[in-house]
Parts: C-alpha cells; sequence; structure tokens
C-alpha cells in the first residue's frame, strides 16, 4: 500500500515523494483506486482559495480562475497537457501510428489549443457558479478530488494500452471492474452528499464523458496511453462541475 500510495501521489501531484519500491501491475491498479486520497492537498488548495474569495469579496469567475491556476500548478498541468495532446492525435490523421506519433510531440497544435481553452471555460464557468459562497467551496474541492475517479475507468481490465512503453502502458488493465464499479458508486455518494442531485447528475455525466472517451481511442489508437488519463481527468472534472453548479 505505502508503494501504491506513493506513486500515486508523485504521479499526480507535484508533492515531492520518495520513490516506490516497486511499481507492478498490483501496485499500478491500487494507485489509480487511490487518485482522489492521494490529491487532497489539491483539494484542499481549492478551499483554501475559494473560502479567501468569499472572505474578500473577490468577483467569483476570479476565485474560480485562481482556484483552478492552483490545481494546474499542483499537477504541473500535465492533466491539461494530456488533453491537448488527445484533441492534437485524435484529429491528425485516420492511421493510428500518425496519430500516436503526434501525441507524442507535446506541441500544441488548433485542436488542442481548442480543446483545452473550451475545457477550462467551462470549469471556470462552473466553478464560479459555486465559488460565491462557503459551501460551494467545500463542494468545488471535493469534486476536484472526486474527477481523478476518472483514472479508474481508463485502467479498468478489458481496455488495453496503445503503446507497449510510456505511462499508460504501465497503468492499462491494472483495475479490476468491481473496483471500479465500487469507486463510481463512491463518487456518486459523495458527490450526492456535498452537491444534493446536481452531483448525481454531474457523477453520471462524468461517467458519459470519460466512457466516451474511452471508447473513441480504443478505437482509434488501440489503447490509453499517459495522455488520454490526464484528459479523462480534465473532462471529468468538467462534467462534476456542470451537474454540482445547476440549479
Amino acid at each position: 500500500m505505502r508503494d501504491a500510495w506513493l506513486l500515486a501521489v508523485g504521479t499526480l501531484t507535484a508533492v515531492r515523494v520518495p520513490p516506490p519500491g516497486a511499481v507492478t501491475p498490483r501496485v499500478a491498479g491500487a494507485a489509480m483506486v487511490l487518485a482522489p486520497l492521494a490529491v487532497l492537498p489539491l483539494g484542499g488548495a481549492v478551499l483554501l482559495v475559494g473560502l479567501l474569495g468569499v472572505g474578500l469579496g473577490l468577483p467569483p469567475l476570479v476565485t474560480a480562475l485562481l482556484a483552478l491556476a492552483a490545481v494546474a500548478a499542483g499537477t504541473r498541468a500535465l492533466h491539461w497537457d494530456g488533453l491537448s495532446d488527445v484533441a492534437d492525435g485524435l484529429v491528425a490523421s485516420y492511421d493510428r501510428e500518425r496519430s500516436l506519433a503526434v501525441m507524442r510531440t507535446g506541441t500544441s497544435g488548433p485542436a488542442g489549443v481548442v480543446t483545452t481553452v473550451l475545457a477550462l471555460g467551462v470549469q471556470a464557468a462552473a466553478s464560479a457558479a459555486l465559488m460565491t459562497s462557503a459551501r460551494g467551496a467545500v463542494t468545488a474541492a471535493v469534486l476536484v478530488c472526486l474527477s481523478r475517479a476518472a483514472l479508474v475507468l481508463c485502467c479498468v481490465r478489458g481496455v488495453p494500452g496503445a503503446r507497449d512503453d510510456g505511462l499508460g502502458a504501465s497503468y492499462a488493465g491494472t483495475v479490476r471492474p468491481v473496483v471500479a464499479l465500487a469507486v463510481w458508486l463512491g463518487v456518486g455518494l459523495l458527490a450526492a452528499l456535498v452537491a444534493g442531485w446536481g452531483g448525481v447528475a454531474g457523477a453520471g455525466l462524468a461517467l458519459l464523458v470519460v466512457g466516451a472517451l474511452v471508447h473513441r481511442v480504443v478505437r482509434r489508437l488501440g489503447g490509453v496511453t499517459g495522455d488520454v488519463l490526464g484528459a479523462a481527468v480534465e473532462l471529468a472534472l468538467a462534467a462534476l462541475l456542470v451537474g454540482a453548479s445547476a440549479r
């Protein structure tokens, strides 16, 4: 469990931790399950920014953008990079190898830029609707943590890795379906506790969005990559926030 915890924290946050002793499929799968807990520092940062923004009377959109900036800094913006690369790869070509090569470059093309701006805009707008009260700040913080549950859907058994190397190959197929189901039942419950039926709707929307992403990349790329994991997190967060912000 210690190795799984170190792997999750070291991979998903900018917090410096010792490297895990070993990265086996079992450790990798456990790390994905622990992901929502491993990013508690990110949730704490969102809560702190939200409470300060509410207390200082900042415009909700400003508070929301500052909170999202804190999350991006706390993850070294790796998930945003993944979302951009996936968007560019999927529109670059119908040839699998060409798409994977584009995703490896690390540069952002038009599709990547537009997708990133739209996803960030949705997150910011939905977060702003929450950042009007302390309760809303708590909700946003919890949803940031819950969004990392998207990773178990990408890494469930039966979903292959697109490559034989890279981050995706290390995690692909490491989570049992029953565990993924239990994780998402927990996501739905916690989302309901902090955001009522809007939280449940957001969890359902996140499931649909991430499921659609995984289905698409398996058909087009042959499986998931590290970039897909990052994209799934950002899309899941957008979906959760949209549901919670509904009045």
